[in-house]
């Protein structure tokens, strides 16, 4: 992959892979709706266009966040898995998912309600048990 990196700011040289609109929320829906093919992250809230969900796995592929494999009996789709820097993202989703509750819910009131105690209080625990819930939906429990 050939990332025209803006600046050696290990912040900006992250966001140029993954700080567009729409990446962090794919590597979401795989890892919490363990979505898998190209029709399960187009039926996502947010709407994402096909061309635009087309390139984005793409280069999320070329980046090494994610692999794409045949589906097993149906080798005209493609199922798509995070790889080990994909699940790396984990951690930070989990911390904007609780900034965004302590910060944006105001500018946002129709935001999920959720109680992330728990999240907030067990954040090892509660992403051991979201990795082994995806690696069990794609058949790499650990």
């Amino acid at each position: 992959m050939n990332i025209d990196f803006r600046c050696h700011c290990p912040i900006s040289s992250a966001l140029d892979i993954i700080g567009d609109k729409w990446t962090l929320l794919i590597v979401r829906d795989m890892i919490f709706d363990h979505k898998k093919t190209f029709k399960d992250f187009s039926t996502s809230a947010e709407s994402i266009a096909s061309n635009i969900l087309s390139a984005r796995l793409k280069s999320m592929e070329e980046a090494g966040i994610i692999r794409k494999s045949k589906m097993e009996g149906n080798q005209k789709s493609n199922i798509y898995t995070l790889t080990e820097k994909g699940l790396g993202l984990l951690p930070v989703i989990v911390e904007i998912t609780l900034w965004s509750d302590e910060n944006v819910r105001a500018l946002n009131p129709t935001m999920v309600k959720e109680d992330y105690n728990y999240v907030r209080t067990n954040k090892q625990a509660f992403m051991a048990m979201v990795k082994q819930g995806y690696l069990k939906s794609i058949g790499e429990e650990k």
